[in-house]
């Protein structure tokens, strides 16, 4: 195992690490103190090296806008509906900045703040270990929320994400990795050919703004059902692309499999492992060719896609779905594992 870290100047001429993981396959991931940001994942195929992940060369592009990259998304993953709710009977107003919902934790969230960092290297597996402090207010958020994300690769060819929070008051909280894929190789072509299936029989409603109307259907006869191996594109015109939150099928912090992704070209697996009771299944509806990404190339629609553990979106005005209150004294843990193969 080997890390090493390179140091950047931000756009406040800040210091700002990157460090870059390496196992004894030479399996190599790229973290950014900026946002906790994946910025490569190099998997050693036929002699070439395949980044499977979406994202720029130029360090610099990272605090301009851009559809979350790679980044650890928080206080809230996802929607939170009007951007307000209630909480032992008080009401918060949180940013707005999807429309009038509150989007993956406001207008600078965990995606746009530097994380503190140290190292731990063992015999057989490397950490990074990134903290943040994100105080009373902060986005309209309650409480001050001490978070602690730990980047872990192994050398089983495993990604560990394992998320811990602590608060002094009562908060909400749901945390995660928002990186596209395309395992094929970044900016080759679109992920329609992959294969994807999906252990949830179940997903949420939502209404036009994409906020849960708190009904919990079966996927059984949609286009959503990804229950057995099946290509992404099959049925995407009839779904209007995937950006859908399954309800896995698990024991709730039970560390299961939620999904398995295929390169129809690369052969490349992805496997998911989760905590979390949710998985938002994202094609890059929104990418438009606009965005100029590593080696020069333009990410267009369906370019990549995303498998966002989680909670459900706009769980603190859904009581009905999984709770997502932290409350002073209890600690928030939720891990997710990407598990790489290929031959």
């Amino acid at each position: 195992m080997n890390i090493i870290k390179n140091l950047f100047k931000g756009n406040m001429n800040e210091e700002i690490g990157e460090y870059i993981i390496k196992n004894d396959h030479n399996l190599t991931i790229s973290i950014l103190e900026l946002g906790g940001i994946i910025t490569s994942i190099k998997i050693p195929k036929n002699n070439e090296i395949i980044d499977i992940v979406l994202g720029f060369d130029n360090y610099d592009n990272y605090f301009g806008k851009h559809p979350y990259f790679g980044a650890i998304i928080g206080r809230y993953a996802n929607r939170i509906g009007n951007g307000t709710f209630c909480l032992e009977g008080k009401k918060y107003e949180l940013k707005r900045n999807n429309g009038k919902n509150h989007l993956h934790g406001g207008i600078k969230g965990f995606d746009k703040v530097i994380w503190e960092s140290e190292t731990i290297i063992k015999k057989n597996e490397a950490q990074i270990i990134l903290k943040y402090l994100s105080k009373d207010g902060e986005e309209g958020y309650p409480g001050n929320l001490q978070v602690y994300v730990t980047y872990t690769l192994t050398n089983n060819n495993e990604l560990r994400i394992s998320y811990k929070g602590e608060t002094d008051k009562p908060t909400v909280v749901n945390l995660t990795n928002h990186s596209y894929f395309n395992l094929n190789g970044e900016g080759e072509a679109d992920i329609l050919g992959h294969f994807l299936t999906i252990n949830g029989d179940y997903y949420t409603v939502v209404d036009e703004n994409l906020i849960p109307t708190g009904e919990i259907k079966k996927i059984e006869g949609t286009a959503l059902d990804f229950r057995k191996r099946e290509k992404i594109g099959r049925r995407i015109k009839e779904a209007g692309g995937y950006d859908h939150n399954y309800v896995l099928n698990k024991t709730r912090e039970e560390l299961s499999l939620g999904a398995i992704a295929e390169g129809d070209k690369s052969g490349i697996i992805m496997e998911v492992y989760t905590t979390e009771p949710g998985l938002q299944f994202y094609t890059g509806n929104f990418l438009d060719g606009t965005l100029k990404g590593k080696k020069g190339n333009f990410y267009n629609k369906h370019y990549g896609f995303c498998l966002e553990t989680q909670h459900f979106p706009d769980s603190p005005n859904k009581p009905e779905f999984p709770g997502v209150i932290l409350l002073p004294g209890e600690v928030y843990t939720e891990e997710t594992v990407y598990k790489f193969k290929w031959n």
